[in-house]
């Protein structure tokens, strides 16, 4: 009699679920309608809209015609990483470990898909144009050192009318820990400034970083390993 073995389904949606716990930058992950698919697979077109600005206004005449124009922005995939793990058959089900593929799956994204998406992502956002990166060394920073960086940057906001609902601040969980602690030992001192985002993220250090260089060839194999260039500490 020949073999019938049923595969389990929904296996994804598990693994989805992990990757989400697990990633910190999935707070800037666009929703489904705001992008569309490309003509292939490595391009997605991404909508801009725009208007023109006030005319005057007369009784006989009335209001000015304006215009609205709306289009596509073409963009393409720069980061292009994949794995495939195997399991035999015979091996999972001689340990007994059914859920093998589950646990490797989901270890593979907590581990490793999660910690490069977060540190591509991140270097990505430094990398832009029009994005300023200021290099400065906050390993001996103060709570005050700090809250005054945080107010320069939230002022400048201010003055660009950048929305309070917009902003995210993504730290490392040393320098919030130093404002937490600062907080609770000057309950009088002010760190309002605080109250500027919408959301506040913790990133680790090693995922936080102004460039990313990945696919280093180590003992012949092609392994995941990230280096990480020019730390930030806070952006």
């Amino acid at each position: 009699m020949a073999n019938s073995i049923e595969f389990a389904k929904n296996y994804t949606g598990i693994l989805d679920e992990v990757y989400q716990r697990a990633a910190v930058s999935r707070c800037l992950n666009s929703s489904g309608r705001m992008v569309r698919a490309g003509r292939n697979a490595k391009e997605i077109l991404i909508p801009k809209i725009s208007v023109t600005g006030l005319g005057d206004y007369t009784r006989n005449v009335g209001y000015k015609t304006g215009s609205i124009t709306y289009e596509y922005e073409t963009h393409s995939f720069g980061y292009d990483r994949a794995i495939r793990l195997f399991a035999d058959v015979m091996d999972v089900e001689e340990s007994g470990v059914l859920d093998c593929f589950v646990e490797a799956g989901a270890e593979l994204q907590r581990t490793q898909v999660a910690p490069e998406g977060d540190a591509y992502t991140f270097s990505q956002i430094a990398s832009t144009e029009g994005v300023t990166v200021k290099g400065e060394d906050l390993s001996e920073a103060s709570a005050v050192d700090v809250l005054a960086a945080l107010r320069a940057v939230t002022n400048d906001m201010d003055e660009k009318q950048v929305s309070t609902g917009s902003r995210y601040l993504f730290i490392t969980p040393t320098l919030r820990g130093i404002l937490d602690d600062f907080s609770l030992a000057n309950p009088t001192r002010s760190n309002r400034v605080l109250e500027r985002f919408s959301r506040i993220v913790e990133v680790p250090q090693v995922r936080f970083y102004t460039a990313w260089i990945g696919n280093i060839y180590l003992d012949g194999f092609e392994r995941g390993i990230p280096a990480f260039l020019n730390s930030t500490g806070l952006m």
